[in-house]
C-alpha cells in the first residue's frame, strides 16, 4: 500500500516509521532544508534524535508529489490541529484521508471530523487516535491505537496499514467520541499537572483523572458520542497516559502553571504543541453552551485566564459540595 504522510514532526514521523516496514512511505515535510536534512542523515534529528530510520523510507518537500503518492492508498495527515483545515482543503475531493491531530479547531471550535465534512465532504475520512507517545512508537515499543470513522472500510485499510508487530490498530464507528476525548483529556492532563507540580499528591492525582474522565463522557455523550468510546483507548486510556506520563506536554505546562509560570511562559518553555492550551477555550464554551458540569476543566481554564492563580483554583475545587458519584 501507498502512504502519504502530511507533516513530518515527531509523531508522523513515529507513524511513518513503523509503517515503512511493510509498505511504500512517503513523508512530506514543509521545510525543504529539514527535508534535505533527514534525507542525509536517515533520522528526524529535530523531533526525533537518535531514531534511524527504516530503509524504505522516502521524505520530500514537494506537496504536490505527496498528495499523488497518497493519493494511490492512504493519506495520513501529521500537523497540529490548526493546519488541518489548509491541508484537507489542498487533497482530492475523493481522498482516502485520516488525520492524527487532536483537538478543536481555533476560532471554529470544530472537531476534525466537522472540519472534513465542511471542506472535504466527499472523502472518506477519519481519525487515527490513542495513548501514544511518539518516542515509544520510533522505538518500536507496544502501543494500541484506534481507526474511527463513519466509513468502515477506512478502517479497515487503516488496520492493513499499520496494525503490523508492536502496533495494534482497533476500529471504531465513533469518531465524535474519539475525537472528543483526543481534546478533552490534553485540558485535564493540564489539570494533574498542576496538582502534581502544587504537591498535592497521588490520591489527588486519582481522584482528577477518574472525575475529569466523568466529565469528559457528560460532554461527550451530549455532543453525540457512544459512552462506551471513553472506557476504552481514547478516552480513560488516552487520559492516563497524558495525565501521568513525564513525556506529556500538556502535563508539563500544567507543572510550569503550579510554578506560577504564565501561559505563554510555559509554552515558550515547552518549545512544542500543547494542544491542550488551544482546545481549553473551546471545551468550556462547549460546555457552558450544552450545560455540562465540567468543575475540573473550569478550574485549568482559571488558571490559563488569569482568573484564579493554581492554589486558589484547587481550593475552590475542593470547597465544591458534596454529590452522588454517578
Amino acid at each position: 500500500m501507498r502512504l502519504a504522510f502530511l507533516g513530518a514532526g515527531a509523531w508522523g514521523t513515529a507513524l511513518a516509521m513503523a509503517a515503512a516496514r511493510r509498505h511504500e512511505v512517503l513523508l512530506w515535510a514543509r521545510d525543504a532544508d529539514q527535508a534535505a536534512q533527514m534525507a542525509a542523515e536517515r533520522c528526524n534529528t529535530r523531533y526525533l534524535p537518535g531514531q534511524p530510520w527504516p530503509d524504505d523510507l522516502a521524505v520530500t518537500a514537494d506537496f504536490d508529489a505527496a498528495v499523488a503518492h497518497g493519493a494511490q492508498g492512504l493519506t495520513i495527515v501529521a500537523t497540529p490541529m490548526a493546519g488541518l483545515r489548509g491541508t484537507l482543503a489542498r487533497l482530492p475531493a475523493r481522498s482516502r484521508v485520516i488525520w492524527l491531530c487532536k483537538g478543536f479547531e481555533a476560532g471554529t471550535g470544530l472537531l476534525g471530523h466537522e472540519i472534513a465534512a465542511a471542506v472535504l465532504p466527499q472523502a472518506a475520512a477519519g481519525v487515527l487516535s490513542g495513548p501514544s507517545f511518539a518516542q515509544e512508537v520510533a522505538a518500536g515499543l507496544p502501543t494500541a491505537l484506534v481507526a474511527a470513522s463513519f466509513e468502515p472500510s477506512l478502517t479497515q485499510q487503516v488496520v492493513e496499514a499499520f496494525h503490523h508487530g508492536a502496533l495494534r490498530i482497533y476500529t471504531s464507528a465513533d469518531p465524535v467520541g474519539v475525537e472528543i476525548g483526543g481534546a478533552v483529556k490534553n485540558v485535564l492532563a493540564i489539570a494533574t499537572g498542576i496538582s502534581d507540580g502544587l504537591g498535592l499528591g497521588l490520591n489527588a492525582r486519582a481522584a482528577l483523572v477518574t472525575r475529569g474522565l466523568a466529565e469528559m463522557t457528560r460532554l461527550g455523550i451530549r455532543m453525540g458520542a457512544q459512552a462506551e468510546t471513553f472506557m476504552g483507548l481514547t478516552g480513560l486510556g488516552d487520559l492516563v497516559l497524558t495525565a501521568t506520563g513525564d513525556l506529556s506536554r500538556n502535563r508539563k505546562l500544567g507543572l510550569l502553571l503550579a510554578q506560577g509560570e504564565s501561559p505563554e511562559q510555559g509554552l515558550s518553555h515547552l518549545g512544542h504543541v500543547a494542544e491542550g492550551a488551544y482546545s481549553l477555550g473551546t471545551v468550556i464554551e462547549r460546555s457552558r453552551t450544552l450545560k455540562v458540569d465540567m468543575p475540573v476543566a473550569e478550574a485549568v481554564y482559571a488558571v490559563v485566564s488569569g482568573a484564579a492563580t493554581a492554589r486558589v483554583a484547587v481550593e475552590q475545587l475542593l470547597q465544591r459540595d458534596p454529590r452522588a458519584e454517578a
